[in-house]
């Protein structure tokens, strides 16, 4: 393996209902996240067979749920719940979960707030 191989997934946006403030898990907002998917993709590259490598809708579908699902206080909770669902969910190495929270309630200018994790297969949380 090369172990240089990524899908990257940007800009995935939803709304939902995460935040420390009441007002945010009622009100809801944008969130957007990034990510990348570590594996090796040798064998897509040679097969042209979607089986062969990480089927992206499906990636999708799983970071959907995740962020619709439940209420959580924290963004760096929510990227945990992502990162921890596709390392179970799917043949990759390591993951890099971005969540991005651009309407968070700050009184200030700015253009957005995110956190940033890095978890590998059978690392801990």
């Amino acid at each position: 393996m090369s172990g240089r191989d990524v899908i990257h997934l940007r800009g995935l946006e939803f709304y939902a209902y995460h935040g420390a403030l009441q007002e945010e898990q009622v009100l809801g907002q944008k969130f957007i996240i990034d990510m990348d998917l570590f594996a090796d993709l040798s064998r897509a590259g040679i097969s042209d067979q979607v089986e062969d490598t990480i089927h992206y809708g499906e990636v999708y579908q799983a970071v959907k749920i995740c962020v619709n699902e439940d209420k959580y206080q924290l963004i760096e909770h929510l990227a945990e719940r992502i990162a921890q669902t596709i390392l179970k969910q799917f043949v990759c190495t390591s993951v890099r979960v971005e969540v991005h929270k651009p309407q968070a309630p700050i009184a200030g200018i700015f253009r957005d707030i995110s956190v940033e994790i890095w978890r590998e297969t059978g690392g801990k949380p």
